[in-house]
């Protein structure tokens, strides 16, 4: 199977999860600026019913890993499911927690810890977009209820 690539900037579309309405926009501003389609999510059920509404699945979702409710890495879960190549970029405020370390960083999965720069956002951003993904890649184990 060939890898799928992805463009860096321009046409790319991420969708950005987040509690807190000061991170969605501040991301969505700098994200902007940097050229890509950006579509935002407060929390991770408001996140599902925005994924299911695209017409175009996003190249990227950016996700908190610490929200009320259900977490970044169950929300992960849930869209691998119908888009099983799908880029991830977690980001958190508490990279030494045990959930990040468990279902995150352990699995592969790229992190920026909070605070971060514009450009350590836009470059970290930048990097994952242009990974390869190859089609039926083993995906890392669900996380489990709760988390």
């Amino acid at each position: 199977m060939s890898p799928s690539v992805t463009p860096q900037s321009g046409s790319a579309t991420i969708l950005v999860v987040d509690d807190e309405p000061d991170v969605l926009r501040l991301v969505e501003a700098i994200l902007n600026e940097q050229g890509y389609h950006v579509v935002t999510a407060k929390g991770a059920d408001n996140a599902i019913r925005t994924f299911d509404r695209l017409s175009r699945k996003p190249d990227l979702v950016l996700t908190d890993v610490v929200m009320p409710g259900m977490s970044g890495p169950m929300l992960i879960d849930h869209l691998l499911l119908t888009v099983p190549n799908l880029r991830v970029l977690f980001m958190s405020g508490y990279d030494d927690r045990q959930v990040v370390q468990k279902y995150v960083v352990e699995k592969g999965f790229a992190l920026i810890p909070k605070p971060f720069t514009l450009q350590k956002l836009a470059a970290t951003v930048r990097d994952v977009l242009a990974q390869n993904v190859l089609d039926g890649s083993p995906q890392p184990e669900p996380v489990p209820p709760g988390i």
